[in-house]
């Protein structure tokens, strides 16, 4: 190998491959010190805004997950003929594959009353959220494809319950990027950490940058979380200075060993990180906020507090940018003691809930966010146990508000019992590209190829639900 002499110092002759690597590093260094102050300001291409493929209804989604599976039968879908043959075997076959036996019909514990002009039947469960009735758009007979926590809540959250693909929150951020630099484009409060766990709100291949943020979850409640990196034990100039040589060491890495998506995104996450100092605390700390906004969500009643400030965070993130924040209660899994544990749920979270749709009905933010309620399946028309019902995917309650969807409107249609879908189903899949579409995205072409292939949220499937639509 031919040595090159350093023109600069004395020393050693270079070989022409470390000449080379060297000076190569110092055209990295360039490039990317030309980048720095845009990933600093929040402009870099990850996260920046994108246009939607046509005129969107909605600019951001609140997802109220309902851990666990509540029933649809004893919520929003109202079954006269449970009532009727209460106690009488199921007069059809019951699926193939079932999570566990059930035994005869079983009618709700709960009374359902008409609320509102569109007269939707809704249990004594949710009176709350029940008077908002005409602002929410039923979704009767939605479907999945699996029995189980795990797989079903990997089917809602990514499409796929068998293979580790991104969450819709990380495909609507990689779409839409982010309206607010210093905030994430994905938050997720409170999140179960098992049953899929971080897949749930994983970016999988997509860019690292379009995860979503957790606060809460695992054991913290929300009052007590804070996020990582978060916490002003440093002065901002002196967290710049070490910022900057973290960069500089990384960027000297990355000049040597060549593109590396995880280091880049680990350097955006400690960008973002520092920028959201400058807004997260007060949102966290929810200053600003009337008393009478506390009590319209229920932080004044200890049974309420805890979800009644989730939704009020959800708000606070969406209306300064967040795409998608999802806030989620559970653990609504009765396969016995339906009828003590389901009343205790709802108490915690009607409240809540009717404060989130009514108060951003106030601020005018409704018809630009999308709220989107539901669990990953619903629960068995047939008795489980002494007072329980098993899971049931074949077709359960789902309901959106705002956000460009017919209000006080309900779409299919179960049998008379509440067990199969008849009329106007929608799978999971259908459920996706109406929700990419109201966001004013093509789930056809919001597509990422990796490992030599196009993905998408839909695979190969998706019907967007126009019937819906306002």
């Amino acid at each position: 190998m031919n040595p090159i002499l350093h023109p600069f110092r004395d020393g050693p002759p270079l070989a022409r491959r470390a000449a080379l690597r060297r000076m190569g590093l110092g055209f990295g260094g360039l490039a990317l010190a030309s980048m720095l102050p845009q990933v600093q300001a929040g402009m870099d291409s990850p996260l920046r805004v994108r246009p939607p493929h046509f005129a969107p209804r909605a600019r951001r989604v609140i997802f109220v997950f309902m851990h666990g599976g509540p029933s649809h039968v004893d919520t929003f879908d109202y079954k006269p003929g449970l009532v009727r043959d209460n106690g009488k075997p199921l007069p059809f076959a019951k699926p193939r594959v079932q999570f566990a036996q059930t035994g005869n019909l079983r009618r709700s514990p709960w009374e359902f009353r008409p609320y509102g002009q569109c007269g939707a039947m809704v249990s004594d469960l949710f009176p709350l959220t029940g008077a908002c009735a005409d602002d929410l758009c039923f979704l009767k007979a939605v479907h999945g494809t699996n029995e189980a926590h795990g797989g079903a809540l990997l089917k809602l959250h990514t499409g796929s319950e068998s293979q580790v693909r991104p969450s819709m929150g990380a495909w609507i951020s990689y779409g839409l990027g982010t309206e607010n630099a210093n905030l994430p484009s994905f938050l997720t409060l409170n999140p179960t950490l098992g049953h899929g766990g971080v897949g749930n709100w994983a970016s999988a291949f997509l860019p690292a940058a379009h995860q979503g943020t957790r606060i809460g979850g695992g054991g913290v409640p929300v009052d007590k979380a804070t996020i990582a990196n978060l916490g002003g034990a440093w002065d901002p100039a002196v967290q710049r200075a070490q910022l900057d040589l973290l960069s500089e060491a990384q960027r000297e890495h990355l000049g040597l060993a060549g593109p590396d998506a995880e280091l880049e995104a680990r350097i955006g996450a400690y960008e973002l990180a520092f920028r959201m100092q400058t807004e997260t605390p007060d949102i966290l700390a929810l200053t600003g906020e009337s008393e009478a906004t506390r009590k319209l969500y229920g932080l004044d009643d200890p049974k309420t507090a805890s979800f009644a400030r989730q939704c009020l965070l959800a708000r606070r993130f969406s209306e300064r940018g967040v795409r998608f924040v999802q806030v989620t209660h559970g653990y609504w899994d009765q396969h016995d003691d339906l009828t003590k544990d389901h009343g205790r749920l709802a108490a915690e979270v009607d409240r809540p809930i009717a404060g989130l749709l009514r108060d951003l009905k106030a601020r005018g933010l409704l018809d630009e966010t999308l709220v989107l309620w539901g669990g990953e399946f619903g629960r068995t028309p047939t008795l489980q146990g002494k007072d329980g019902r098993d899971h049931h995917p074949h077709a359960f309650t789902l309901w959106m508000a705002g956000g460009g969807v017919k209000p006080g409107f309900s779409y299919g249609q179960t049998d008379e019992y509440g067990f199969y879908g008849v009329d106007g189903k929608v799978h999971v899949h259908d459920l996706h590209a109406t929700l990419l579409a109201l966001l004013g995205l093509d789930h056809e072409r919001l597509t990422y190829r990796y490992a030599g292939r196009d993905y998408r949220l839909t695979d190969v499937a998706g019907r967007v639900v126009r019937e819906i639509m306002a």
